[in-house]
């Protein structure tokens, strides 16, 4: 399976661009969107599962067309928006039964089916018969999962899907993605860099609706081998050393002291020590090489 977005661009109303010529190839597996809040990455969700056109470019899943041949390709696409509705007083049986009906399955036996594999990935089986308007937000969005595995979809769409969940519920949500990304194209859009080095086998980096860097994670912290560096001062040295060095990131430890991190492809001295890349370094050396300074304002 593939999905190659060619050269798609979006410009809103407001003259704000979203979408800056993206050109990106996505195969079968986990894929993790990577940007900050207003990076483009909802308006790059939207334009792929068609709720929204671009003013240029072409996107293909498999060669299809999708931008010509919406209808068929919405049948096998699985999207989870940021945010969805639910009917305030159906079960997640019923409500799972109500949209398999919507998508076409009319048979009662071959919905039963589905319904129960559906509610058995995404560990809701025991609470099958509760309200869904009740469920933890967690749990809802397991319901969403659940409700886009019914047409078994190629594509499958999630937009910030662990934003807001406490740690439990982010581990079991992220435990169901991984489970359904084996055998499907999963886009999991994300602010979040350590959703991204849990879960995904290739990622992107997304700012000022451009793509600015693709490839695996382990590939991208291979890159940033013997560029990182550490030195520990106290809070009033922060603006000394970002004056002088490129600092990726700093941190208070439990003395309240100041870990900070430097990006340097030589020592920057005697007190600095090297450190092992993470792809948090990865994350914002890129987002610092290449600054947007729409950045804030796009969906």
């Amino acid at each position: 399976m593939l999905l190659s977005l060619k050269n798609v661009s979006k410009t809103y109303k407001n003259g704000v661009k979203a979408l800056d010529d993206v050109t990106i190839d996505i195969q079968a597996g986990m894929f993790g969107l990577l940007g900050p809040n207003g990076a483009g990455k909802s308006s790059m969700m939207r334009t792929i599962a068609t709720l929204q056109s671009p003013d240029s470019g072409e996107i293909h899943l498999d060669g299809l067309d999708i931008l010509n041949n919406k209808n068929e390709f919405r049948k096998t696409l699985g999207y989870l928006p940021q945010e969805f509705g639910v009917y305030p007083k159906m079960s997640a049986h019923d409500l799972l039964h109500y949209f398999a009906s919507l998508k076409g399955i009319t048979n009662k036996s071959e919905r039963n089916e589905i319904v129960d594999k559906a509610l058995e990935v995404t560990n809701l089986s025991e609470v099958r018969n509760k309200y869904v308007a009740g469920y933890s937000g967690g749990m809802k969005q397991r319901f969403g999962i659940a409700q886009l595995l019914l047409n078994d979809p190629k594509l499958i769409i999630v937009d910030e899907p662990t934003a807001g969940l406490d740690p439990a519920e982010r581990h079991r949500f992220l435990n169901v993605l991984r489970e359904i990304g084996t055998n499907h194209i999963v886009i999991f859009s994300t602010h979040i860099v350590d959703d991204v080095k849990e879960l995904c086998t290739d990622m992107a980096i997304l700012n000022g609706g451009k793509i600015l860097s693709q490839a695996t994670p382990r590939e991208m912290t291979a890159a940033l081998s013997d560029k990182v560096w550490t030195i520990t001062v106290e809070r009033d040295k922060i603006d000394e050393l970002q004056r002088d060095f490129h600092v990726i990131s700093s941190a208070y430890n439990e003395d309240n002291m100041l870990n900070v991190r430097v990006y340097g492809d030589l020592s920057p001295g005697d007190a600095f020590t090297k450190a092992t890349p993470t792809l948090e370094d990865v994350y914002f050396t890129t987002l610092n090489r290449n600054e947007s300074p729409v950045e804030s304002q796009i969906a």
